[in-house]
């Protein structure tokens, strides 16, 4: 079901658990498909001895791919116009993020969006905006 313009108003949101218990497995996979073999994400000894954090963490494009696919569950595949973010924190393994979508304002056929992935905490790993087309 596509969304109409004339549903949608400032501060109406959509919610998506975006993964339950972030498994270092799936930080790895993410290594293999991106080609991002960072130590910081994949060696665990490297990245407490030499690198000075508690354990490996998420690659940021990965917490936005995520976020991205709340998103295009939401307008739909196709409509995005634009979609940036800014990584606030490190997502790390056990993780649960959830991600929202805010309206900010609806002119004609695009509307455009605020939004925030959390972790289980309330911490904000990612923040951002989109525009999507919509249906009038």
């Amino acid at each position: 079901m596509a969304l109409k313009a004339s549903e949608l108003k400032a501060g109406d949101t959509y919610t998506e658990c975006l993964v339950e218990d972030l498994k270092r497995t799936q930080i790895v996979q993410y290594a293999g498909a991106s080609g991002d073999y960072n130590p910081v994400h994949t060696d665990e000894l490297f990245t407490k001895e030499v690198a000075g954090y508690p354990s490996v963490f998420a690659h940021g494009m990965l917490t936005m791919g995520m976020t991205g696919r709340m998103l295009t569950n939401y307008v739909g595949d196709g409509r995005l116009k634009s979609f940036g973010v800014r990584f606030t924190s490190q997502v790390w393994p056990g993780d649960t993020l959830h991600s929202t979508a805010t309206v900010e304002e609806v002119n004609d056929d695009v509307v455009n969006l605020k939004v925030e992935t959390a972790n289980q905490d309330g911490t904000v790993v990612v923040s951002g905006y989109a525009t999507a087309r919509v249906n009038v």
